[in-house]
């Protein structure tokens, strides 16, 4: 007989595994989360199985149909409550029911409301153990754009900054390639693979001619991560209050994009990339209001990649959840251009951040920093 303790401890092992498999659709289940489900009967696992992309098989279905038989009786651990609603697939409650697993355990329950509670609630009537909570906060930090997304209707936004140690970005003429080595750019390419949204502006495209697409080559993952990464790039968004950046720019011949503005759209828009009018003032698109338009299309998770004035208009307004912040081993000098555009008059006036990682990224390093408090919403 195992004890609760015992117990517990085989629930974490599990579920750790289905964490494990959720990773796998790192790059690929926008817009819905990352999910991964394991199978366990008789102390061993019979099936598992997560979620690729959107429209098709949850996690939970991959991993009943491995099962098969097998599946009756058995504990099914689930990073995020099982869904309860009719979507793009069926509920997977009901699987989950049909199957006759006796116990689910969930990492967390889901803040969708179209779920939220209500899919524990159907096992639990068909006479199915729950349990939810298990590794919970691991679960979260594998989404938190969906999360931010269901609870607050805003997306994650992670605000991607590259310097030399004396905290500039560019040199006085512009110029600012290559500040970092190859594999910071690298890890730059994994942030744009996993990101719904790029997002940049007109500044950037206009000076360094910027496309802010992924480019497999230089993602530095297997050939099936790589396909995977590539099969679903993300939205490039460029925000031009003005509409500065002429039509025959790269950024708009690399692929569809998006091109947030708060003025009217000329009559050559007609043919070219969609245009998405928000308010703003004196040429400036309203931020926030823009992040809620992402958010109502599904958008989990934003990258920014901009000049400093653009990402420090996001740090200013307390849209930043994440700066992720590569440092070359280098000085650009007093002329060069700063990291962000925010002037700040005493010390009592500097924002705080908190380090939650740093680590070095071939001969450069990397800060992970979130605002501290966490950025408003």
């Amino acid at each position: 007989m195992t004890t609760p303790a015992e117990q517990a401890i085989l629930d974490a092992h599990y579920m750790a595994r289905a964490l494990e498999l959720a990773r796998k659709g790192h790059y690929t289940t926008h817009p819905n989360p990352r999910v991964g489900c394991v199978v366990v009967r008789d102390g061993q696992i019979v099936g598992e199985g997560w979620h690729e992309r959107a429209g098709e098989p949850h996690a939970e279905v991959h991993a009943l149909r491995a099962a098969g038989e097998r599946a009756r009786g058995a504990t099914a651990y689930v990073t995020l409550e099982p869904c309860s609603h009719h979507g793009r697939t069926p509920p997977c409650a009901d699987a989950l029911v049909n199957a006759g697993v006796a116990r689910v355990v969930a990492a967390m329950q889901d803040p969708n409301p179209e779920v939220a509670g209500r899919g524990l609630l159907r096992l639990e009537q068909a006479g199915i153990a729950t349990e939810s909570g298990v590794l919970e906060g691991e679960a979260r930090k594998l989404n938190p754009g969906f999360l931010k997304r269901m609870e607050h209707g805003l997306p994650f936004v992670r605000v991607k900054l590259a310097m030399s140690l004396d905290g500039r970005t560019a040199m006085e003429s512009g110029e600012s390639q290559w500040i970092t080595g190859p594999a910071a750019r690298s890890a730059v390419q994994r942030l744009r693979a996993q990101a719904s949204v790029v997002l940049t502006g007109a500044d950037t495209v206009l000076a360094d001619n910027a496309r802010l697409t992924v480019r497999a080559d230089e993602l530095g993952l297997d050939a099936g991560q790589t396909a995977l990464a590539m099969s679903r790039p993300p939205l490039r968004v460029l925000v031009d209050g003005r509409l500065r950046v002429p039509l025959d720019a790269p950024f708009f011949k690399a692929g569809p994009a998006l091109v947030a503005t708060c003025v009217a759209v000329e009559e050559q828009y007609a043919n070219g990339p969609e245009c998405l009018i928000v308010p703003g003032y004196d040429g400036q698109v309203d931020l926030r209001q823009l992040l809620v338009e992402l958010a109502q299309r599904g958008v989990n998770e934003v990258l920014v990649e901009a000049g400093p004035r653009l990402a420090g208009a996001f740090a200013q307004l307390g849209l930043v959840d994440e700066f992720q912040i590569f440092i070359a081993g280098k000085f650009l000098g007093s002329s060069a251009r700063p990291l962000l555009d925010w002037p700040l008059a005493q010390m009592k006036d500097a924002p705080e951040l908190k380090i939650t990682e740093i680590r070095a990224v071939g001969d450069d390093w990397r800060v992970t920093a979130i605002p501290s408090p966490a950025a408003s919403v």
